[in-house]
């Protein structure tokens, strides 16, 4: 049989890491097009579980570790009017609960891989679908926001606008020990991630409105309240100052023929649980064991149940933690008539066991144990 030819469209993270993964299935051949100028100006942090960074290890020759800062112990908090209540916190003694790593970073390292495997990135616009349905599959991996996708999908996804902002940046700091933190604030939820030994990066998800009323101001504003919420008076410095909007878009349709979305284009969730990416490779991995299975038996991808088997076995997952973080994302955000009982079960959360290692599980593994 000859080698079935996939091309990967989009040279982000999600679809570098497709094509390293993809082309090691025997008998598969991958084409790798993105667009014609690509800026590696990604200057945020991404947070990824421990079988998430040994699927990446298993699949990336002589990947250098010190550019993923591992974390054993995550802690969460609740502000309320008098305190900021740790109410859940996660140890791990014998191996790492989560690692991060710089987005820029790590695309090198990916774009290097993609030189050794000697996969050629062809740099053009896509001008039409037509021209992707000459291979046995096409992958689209080009973020949440390409237009390409309204003419893919022709089922209505679950979307939301959640009507925030989340404002990211690094601080450089002289800390001795900083632990993976998130606060859940009066203004929206704030996540601190170490990601080497001076510095962290910051996650704040805020109201729209609030985020317009201070956007002048905004660096002033983080700086303060990170030097509150960590109850010191250190100097620390801010950089690479970034915002987008926060939405959820949930694809209730996958594919069309040949042509599947991946990435973010097919889950795009709130980033309160650092759950994103995580989901993306473990899309990564279910698409390459399927279709090393079809491979295999010698089936044609194009003719196959390949993509069908590949939606039945993702979407209830992606479905499912999707609208789990919406739901964890509106329990903790404010309400006057219910806080008074939400600070009673906050309370309470911190003495269930079964609750953190559920967390700890879920976290780690996903809903696919």
């Amino acid at each position: 049989m000859n080698k079935q030819r996939i091309c990967i469209v989009g040279d982000g993270l999600s679809g570098l890491m497709t094509a390293i993964v993809i082309s090691q299935v025997p008998g598969i051949e991958v084409n790798l097009i993105a667009k014609k100028t690509s800026k590696n100006f990604d200057k945020r942090t991404t947070a990824i579980s421990d079988t998430n960074f040994k699927f990446i290890k298993e699949n990336i020759t002589h990947l250098k570790k010190n550019l993923f800062w591992p974390s054993k112990n995550i802690q969460l908090f609740y502000e309320t009017s008098n305190e900021k209540i740790n109410f859940l916190n996660i140890k791990e003694e014998n191996s790492n609960l989560m690692y991060v790593f710089e987005n820029d970073k790590i695309k090198n390292i990916f774009l290097k891989e993609i030189s050794k495997k000697k996969i050629k990135i062809n740099r053009r616009e896509i001008n039409n679908l037509e021209e992707l349905k000459k291979y046995d599959l096409s992958i689209l991996c080009l973020g949440g926001n390409s237009k390409i996708y309204n003419k893919i999908v022709n089922k209505r996804s679950i979307n939301k606008d959640y009507k925030e902002v989340a404002v990211t940046g690094y601080i450089k700091h002289k800390f001795k020990r900083l632990n993976t933190s998130q606060f859940f604030l009066k203004e929206g939820p704030l996540a601190i991630l170490p990601f080497s030994k001076n510095y962290f990066s910051f996650v704040w998800s805020l109201k729209k409105e609030f985020y317009k009323d201070n956007s002048k101001k905004i660096n002033d504003l983080v700086k303060a309240k990170i030097l509150e919420i960590l109850k010191t008076k250190k100097n620390i410095s801010m950089t690479n100052t970034q915002s987008y909007p926060i939405s959820l878009d949930l694809k209730a349709q996958y594919h069309d023929k040949n042509i599947l979305i991946l990435g973010e284009g097919l889950h795009t969730i709130h980033p309160v649980a650092g759950q994103g990416f995580n989901l993306v490779l473990r899309d990564i991995k279910k698409l390459k064991e399927i279709i090393k299975y079809y491979s295999t038996l010698g089936i044609s991808i194009k003719s196959s149940y390949a993509l069908n088997d590949f939606y039945n076995s993702r979407k209830p997952e992606n479905i499912i933690m999707g609208l789990g973080i919406d739901v964890t994302h509106n329990f903790f955000k404010r309400n006057k008539y219910l806080e008074p009982f939400k600070e009673t079960i906050i309370k309470n959360i911190r003495n269930n066991e079964t609750l953190k290692k559920i967390s700890k599980i879920i976290s780690n593994q996903g809903l696919s144990l």
